[in-house]
């Protein structure tokens, strides 16, 4: 089994990460790490802190030279950090001494480091966003066309009222649509510049220090903190905590699935897949098992990611080292699970005639509204007591709930033990997800 599941070719197509996957490799960290020293050179350049004919040879030069990650991989060992393996091999690759040697002028490796991962989660984040409009698009198809199809609700795996499938759909859209709504807040709250230079003091960058970090973030398209962030890692956990809530979210639509697929209900049907070795009668349910699946793995990796984020005085490796290891698999988890909805939510199929007999077999499911009904001719706490005792009555010699209450209640309503009249605002709630959703 390969270390992870990301760069493993036999799992290439259980656990794939679409587009995200290329934003966390190390060809993509040192392309965006040129392209800040780049930009902070033409940046300082304009405001005469460095040459500016310098400043604009860095800068052509960040986009065209390319650095092979494994020439830099023996500075990084020594170092910890690679910045100082890149710096060098940039100015090599220049050829031109008299611009390359101010080549990270004033900065330190946090300030490319940071500010070029912020640059990979600003498109992870446009990717993420992407997805959840198609899958959210699919669901609303569903709740849309399925607003009125009774099925049973469940709570604790049991039977509970009659719900729709159309409601039960907009259910697992809806986190999905307030993760969506949040995505502005987070970009402004997260994708930050960071320039601070060794310390976070920014002594190197000279007086101009506030109006270089304001004119990188400006020209990088991040945001300007207006304070160092070296040991606040506040926007990295607030991206990455999107990131598990949206994967979370996910995991709920495969274990509802987990559950709607299996022998015992068989209410959804997902499709031909998940063929087993020697049961040849099996369908799996592959995608909503790696829904729930990255979502475990997110949440331990989570728990480490906010241990990470105590830095001990002006800068922590150690932390800074876990956030490393940790960060990307949040976010390919994601990704994964993203890629997997987006699938699933295109093949999802209700089986409307099991779930119409799965509320048809003892009446039991409209137990609760019985109880309400009776209080038309009795007191509640009677009402309660005698469909309990209704329902005992079934459970112990069979038959059916509304066939036995109508026979000694003959005055009850007989839309009281039909599904498509308790519903209560299930259809309602379905159709105004779909509006929302149409409205993105």
């Amino acid at each position: 089994m390969a270390a992870s599941v990301f760069d493993s070719p036999l799992f290439a197509k259980l656990f794939s990460a679409g587009e995200m996957g290329r934003l966390f490799t190390d060809s993509a960290a040192v392309r965006a790490m040129l392209l800040v020293e780049g930009a902070l050179a033409k940046v300082q350049g304009k405001q005469g802190v460095i040459p500016e004919l310098s400043g604009a040879a860095i800068h052509r030069a960040s986009l065209e030279i390319a650095i092979d990650p494994g020439a830099i991989a023996a500075s990084t060992g020594e170092n910890g950090v690679c910045v100082p393996g890149l710096v060098d091999a940039f100015r090599k690759e220049m050829e031109a001494p008299e611009h390359s040697a101010f080549v990270h002028f004033g900065a330190t490796s946090q300030d490319i480091i940071d500010t070029a991962l912020m640059l990979r989660l600003r498109q992870a984040l446009l990717l993420a966003e992407a997805d959840l409009k198609t899958i959210l698009n699919a669901l609303a198809t569903q709740a849309e066309k399925y607003a009125d199809q009774p099925m049973p609700a469940r709570t604790f795996g049991q039977h509970a009222t009659p719900t729709s499938w159309g409601y039960v759909i907009a259910s697992w859209g809806a986190p999905l649509l307030d993760a969506l709504a949040e995505l502005e807040n987070v970009r402004a709250a997260s994708l930050w510049v960071s320039l601070g230079g060794a310390a976070g003091t920014s002594s190197a960058l000279g007086p101009l220090a506030d109006e270089t970090r304001q004119d990188l973030a400006k020209a990088l398209g991040l945001n300007d903190p207006q304070r160092n962030w070296h040991t606040d890692r506040s926007p990295v956990l607030r991206i990455a905590d999107w990131m598990a809530r949206v994967t979370s979210a996910l995991a709920t639509i495969g274990q509802g699935l987990i559950a709607l697929t299996s022998s015992d209900i068989q209410e959804v049907s997902l499709g031909k897949s998940g063929a087993s070795s020697t049961l040849p009668q099996k369908q799996n349910p592959i995608g909503p098992s790696a829904l729930v699946a990255l979502s475990h793995q997110t949440a331990g990796l989570r728990a480490s990611l906010h241990n990470a984020a105590a830095h001990q005085h002006q800068r922590d490796g150690v932390a800074w080292f876990t956030e490393w290891m940790v960060l990307p698999q949040i976010m390919l988890s994601g990704a994964s699970a993203l890629e997997h909805a987006k699938s699933i939510t295109q093949k999802l199929a209700p089986q409307a005639d099991q779930m119409n007999r799965a509320l048809s077999t003892n009446g039991l499911i409209y137990a609760e509204a019985l109880s309400f009904a009776l209080t038309e001719i009795m007191p509640r706490p009677e009402a309660q007591s005698t469909t309990k005792e209704l329902c005992k009555k079934v459970a112990e010699s069979g038959g059916d709930l509304g066939t036995l209450a109508l026979k000694a209640y003959p005055a009850l309503d007989p839309n009281t033990f039909r599904a498509s009249k308790q519903m209560g605002q299930a259809p309602h709630e379905a159709r105004a997800f779909v509006v929302k959703v149409r409205g993105l």
